[in-house]
């Protein structure tokens, strides 16, 4: 239950709801627990009927008014449990809906260190199906042991009441109940963990397929995947399996328990009967309440297997949402607009174990442009999620209009930073919106001229329905270059004061690029630009130009400069221009 304190905080929020949901309960189960008096009435009232005297009328007038009572008692329990699931299930769906946002805010915050340590099926199992579970626990759970913990006092008072010695005997097996039921408890907890794991396995290797069914197809690795496919299912099914099979012994063990108490009742109170101690009307009355508690009993193992799934589940979302890996919002100093741009002696580590940058130092004003070419893994792509923020630096500082970048509100500097990923997405969505995504309130107009810039506006308009095509996921039906160029036309209608583009043209011919590039730089004197690229043409016209090898700046200039260096610069151009 430890893990579930977690959700303490909305059965407090909703605290009115499930005080309601409490006394409709109670008010339930009193109506429900005086339908046998009722039946107890009914057969006392008959038995001492004398057969030598017998009034009909007055026979059927006490039947008719003991039917009208029993079905007026039924039909207020059945109101009132309307009542209770219209304040507890309905205060369930809404803590599931908190907890959901709760959660997505949750992921929105953890920086990227926590994604590539993460499985996006993971991720999404447990905003998905860990949610479901621990709503059952929230709902039905609550509301089945407020109801069986009422029922059972309310019918062990009134079988108390009407004789205690019977009653004792009744309810002997229960502590033989409540063994079995505490130890398989145990048990579930640690199968409903098990199966949730491998759930979240499987959820993760379907969306990694799903997610790469190109390459699947390309290698022709189908039997592959569904090999491995069947494995994992294997597993789930397994773990599954081992979790019913221990639930499995709960409700033939209630009903074993419950029929000899049964057997107890009508052997015990027969005695009794008898013997003048009770009459008629007590055994049937009796009767009636241990069925009353089949029920409650017989739900205690279900109960118990929700809570201990919630348990689990629970566990497994307040893992991350107790991770620190998180991004400071704390920060409120606006920006107005970005004039300058400093990284001072800058070390960074990924897990402060591997080092990527070292000593990185550069100045940037407005209206200049910033090339960084270098070999694969040197850390070029590292320096845009500093300055974007995506991480945090471990030495050194970075500077905007000369103060740290900690000082400003992290939503408030991201809104000024337009910044292309070398891993392109795209929304499933139509082109237009995902060109939109870049400006809140872009109009047409501005969509085309960005779409125009990014030189993508003629493709578009070759398509049957031009900016209101639909893309697939991840834009899967388009080719590389039209999803480097969109995701170009979606930064630059941003008009943002800093323009990030990383490696975005790889996939877009000499001549395109040349175009694109030229429409950049008749752009950028209210801007400052930094272009990533493996290709030297990319950064051929930037005002400075930083070689990086190993993390560390080993070469700078502008491209004449660099040349007559006739240092690396220049032969990575010597091999590009062959």
């Amino acid at each position: 239950m430890k893990a579930l304190s977690h959700l303490n905080k909305y059965l407090l929020k909703y605290k009115w709801r499930l005080l309601l949901g409490t006394i409709f309960i109670f008010i339930s189960n009193i109506f429900a627990v005086y339908m046998p008096e009722i039946i107890d009435s009914a057969i006392d009232r008959m038995s001492s009927i004398d057969s030598t005297n017998f009034d009909k009328d007055s026979f059927v007038d006490i039947g008719l008014y003991l039917c009208l009572l029993y079905l007026f008692f039924a039909v207020m329990k059945g109101i009132f449990l309307f009542f209770t699931r219209q304040t507890i299930i309905v205060m369930s769906r809404l803590i599931e809906y908190d907890l959901k946002n709760e959660i997505f805010d949750k992921y929105q915050e953890l920086n990227s260190s926590f994604y590539k340590d993460n499985k996006t099926g993971d991720l999404m199992n447990r905003i998905s199906e860990d949610v479901s579970k621990v709503r059952m626990y929230l709902g039905p759970a609550i509301m089945y042991t407020i109801n069986v913990s009422i029922l059972f006092i309310l019918v062990i008072s009134f079988m108390l009441n009407k004789n205690v010695e019977l009653s004792i005997y009744v309810l002997s097996p229960l502590p033989l109940l409540s063994f079995i039921i505490y130890k398989i408890s145990s048990l579930i907890n640690k199968k409903s963990e098990l199966t949730q794991i491998q759930q979240s396995k499987l959820s993760s290797y379907v969306q990694e397929s799903f997610s790469g069914i190109r390459i699947l197809k390309s290698y022709v690795r189908e039997k592959y995947f569904q090999n491995e496919f069947k494995k994992e299912t294997e597993k789930y099914k397994q773990a599954s399996l081992n979790l019913a099979y221990v639930n499995s012994f709960f409700i033939p063990a209630i009903v074993l328990l419950i029929g000899l108490s049964t057997i107890i009742t009508i052997y015990v109170g027969g005695l009794k009967t008898i013997n003048k101690e009770i009459d008629y009307g007590d055994i049937v009355q009796f009767i009636f309440y241990i069925n009353m508690l089949t029920w409650p009993i017989a739900s205690v193992g279900w109960l118990t297997s929700l809570v201990q799934r919630a348990a689990a589940s629970q566990k497994r979302i307040n893992e991350f949402l107790e991770n620190k890996q998180t991004i400071d919002f704390r920060a409120v100093e606006s920006i107005s607009e970005i004039e300058s741009l400093e990284l001072n002696k800058v070390y960074f580590n990924y897990n402060k174990k591997i080092e990527v940058l070292k000593d990185i130092s550069f100045t940037l004003k407005k209206g200049e442009t910033l090339g960084i070419v270098g070999k694969t893994g040197t850390g070029k792509t590292t320096i845009a999620d500093l300055i974007c923020k995506i991480y945090d630096i471990d030495n050194g500082s970075i500077l905007i209009n000369n103060k740290e970048i900690g000082i400003y509100n992290i939503s408030k500097l991201k809104s000024k930073i337009a910044y292309v990923p070398q891993d392109v997405f795209l929304f499933s969505e139509t082109i237009y919106n995902n060109i939109a995504f870049g400006r809140i309130g872009a109009n047409k107009e501005q969509i085309i001229k960005a779409a125009k810039q990014a030189c993508i506006y003629n493709d578009i308009m070759s398509f049957p329905d031009g900016f209101d095509t639909k893309i697939g996921e991840r834009g899967i039906n388009l080719s590389g270059g039209q999803k480097q160029r969109i995701s170009i036309a979606r930064a630059l209608i941003r008009e943002s004061d800093i323009l990030i583009l990383d490696d975005c043209l790889s996939a877009v011919d000499t001549s395109t690029e040349n175009i694109i590039l030229n429409n950049i730089y008749e752009n950028i004197n209210h801007k400052i630009t930094i272009i990533i690229s493996h290709r030297i043409n990319a950064v051929l016209k930037a005002d400075n130009i930083i070689l990086i090898d190993e993390g560390t700046i080993v070469e700078q200039g502008n491209h004449n400069e660099l040349i007559k260096k006739q240092g690396q610069y220049s032969l990575l151009n010597k091999k590009q221009a062959n």
